[in-house]
């Protein structure tokens, strides 16, 4: 260890949080988490004899370190996460290699969504949140939020009688509807999205108006929430970006630096088109707040006119996103990320235009994870990229086609293949790797997230006709039977009795009769 880390190693907090090891060239090579960061960051500094031998590998190598506090270990948890995915540091993945990462899933789409844990996540229309590579503390963490949140573990059936979870306050009270319990799932949600602080005032907003209205037992419940909400601070769990420090965050700074931008961009939004040769056309917006992604604030579009042109995809997106009504509603992007090259780029900046606006928007390119900028219609300044291309250095290497900057913050690495995650090693280490890493971020969850909504539109095209043939089975009834049973395919293979308990005798032996339901 140097004298230099020894001297900020005194410095280490007894608050919990998360913290980075860095090489001597900067780079992140761990991302771990602490309850208390000043005896978890020390022990890599201590004897190293009882260290397995990928341990020692890592601590021979940390030349610095640097850390974010949080407020509790249930807010380092997400937190470490997020940061995990977002600088792909090599030594999280050699020391787990071994080790499945954990996802929760919410069936929002169902009558009355479940909470459950995966290790293998499908596209089968359920929300899946992280992943998670402390398996035992998110599942604590959320036995610990189901007293504040109460939620279901497997299908209620509404035949039978209140069970122990509902009398000590785990399960839903009697008497709550579906769509009461959904947003009490949708809290839930916004609590492990780092919304808690927001989520505390509204609850109390909540209580002090219920004791307003003499609703004095609700009043209650929702005092015993707030309480419960506090405790939750005392004890190990997870986290998100609201603790996060923007200011510190090198890849934001960095790029506010690069493009000169009025102030960090505190809201990054990417976009990117799916299709298959001209149908099911969808475009996907996801937003990366305080350079987090912010899942609670993702958009997705189905394009009005489905044709085989992703220019034109692109740009009726981005003019949809720009509305009057959007932007009041969702807010204005500090910065557009487009998946694409010049003509995708092209096509949002003519949608941007035609409204009026001035945003800040690049494009990725996939193979070589290069930005492209363009000289004057970008809504950036190119002053310091055409330095960079006068004087070219060992991290950034800037060209022109026309108009446009290709601007590239990895020389001499490369990508193995379109939609890449990794780049080729280099001897060099580029100063602007975070920025990279968070632009690929970016970028892949864009990707990510416009190929699920494709596959569940052409999935659900491929199988809406065997409803859509039974005699008598409207629209109503068809939305209620794949809100229940989630697909055709479980429609098909529920019981006489489930159908029964979900749409009625005459319709259930209507259906069982047509699909053959046994």
């Amino acid at each position: 260890m140097n004298a230099k880390l020894e001297d900020k190693l005194k410095t280490l907090p007894r608050s919990s949080g998360v913290y980075f090891h860095k090489d001597t060239t900067g780079e992140i090579i761990y991302v771990g988490k602490a309850a208390v960061l000043k005896n978890r960051v020390k022990q890599y500094f201590q004897s190293t004899r009882d260290m397995d031998v990928k341990t020692r590998a890592l601590v021979a190598e940390i030349d610095d370190t640097d850390w974010i506090e949080t407020e509790s270990e249930i807010d380092a948890l997400f937190l470490e996460s997020e940061m995990v995915k977002r600088y792909m540091p090599r030594f999280n993945i050699l020391l787990r290699d071994d080790k499945s990462q954990l996802f929760v899933r919410i069936d929002m789409k169902s009558e009355w969504p479940t909470i459950s844990y995966t290790r293998n996540p499908s596209d089968d229309g359920a929300e899946y949140f992280g992943p998670y590579f402390n398996g035992y503390a998110v599942k604590k963490a959320l036995r610990y939020l189901r007293k504040v949140f109460p939620y279901y573990t497997s299908t209620p059936k509404r035949s039978e009688r209140a069970d122990l979870d509902v009398h000590i306050g785990l399960s839903p009270r009697p008497g709550t509807s579906s769509e009461d319990y959904k947003k009490t799932l949708r809290k839930l949600i916004r609590y492990m999205q780092g919304g808690r602080k927001a989520l505390s005032k509204e609850i109390e907003k909540e209580m002090h108006l219920a004791a307003k209205l003499h609703d004095f037992e609700n009043a209650a419940l929702l005092r015993n929430k707030i309480r419960d909400l506090k405790e939750l601070q005392q004890r190990i769990m997870f986290g998100d970006r609201e603790f996060l420090d923007i200011s510190k965050d090198k890849a934001l700074s960095s790029i506010a630096d690069l493009f000169e931008l009025p102030k960090i961009p505190a809201r990054i939004e990417g976009y990117d088109i799916s299709h298959m040769s001209g149908t099911n056309v969808v475009a996907s917006m996801v937003v990366f707040s305080n350079g987090v992604s912010d899942r609670a604030s993702y958009r997705k579009f189905k394009t009005r006119i489905e044709q085989n042109d992703d220019y034109y995809n692109m740009q009726e997106t981005i003019g949809r996103r720009t509305s009057e009504k959007n932007m009041k509603a969702w807010g204005v992007p500090d910065l557009m990320v487009i998946d694409g090259g010049k003509g995708q780029l092209d096509a949002a900046l003519k949608a941007l235009e035609e409204r009026g606006i001035k945003i800040p928007m690049i494009s990725i390119a996939k193979r070589e994870e290069e930005l492209i900028v363009h000289g004057t219609r970008s809504n950036i300044s190119t002053a310091k990229l055409d330095e960079f291309r006068r004087t070219p250095t060992e991290s950034i290497d800037v060209t022109t086609s026309g108009d446009y900057y290709i601007v590239n913050l990895h020389p001499g690495q490369r990508n193995a293949s379109s939609h890449s995650g990794n780049l080729r090693g280099t001897d060099t280490f580029s100063s602007y790797s975070d920025v990279t890493k968070l632009f690929q971020r970016v970028r892949d969850e864009s990707h990510r997230f416009a190929i699920s909504y494709h596959t569940v539109l052409k999935r659900a095209k491929q199988t809406e006709g065997k409803l859509e043939e039974i005699p008598g089975i409207g629209p109503a009834t068809r939305r209620k039977l794949i809100r229940t049973f989630g697909s055709v395919k479980a429609v098909e293979v529920a019981t006489l009795k489930q159908l029964i308990d979900t749409i009625g005798e005459a319709k259930a032996k209507q259906v069982s009769q047509y699909l053959r339901v046994t």
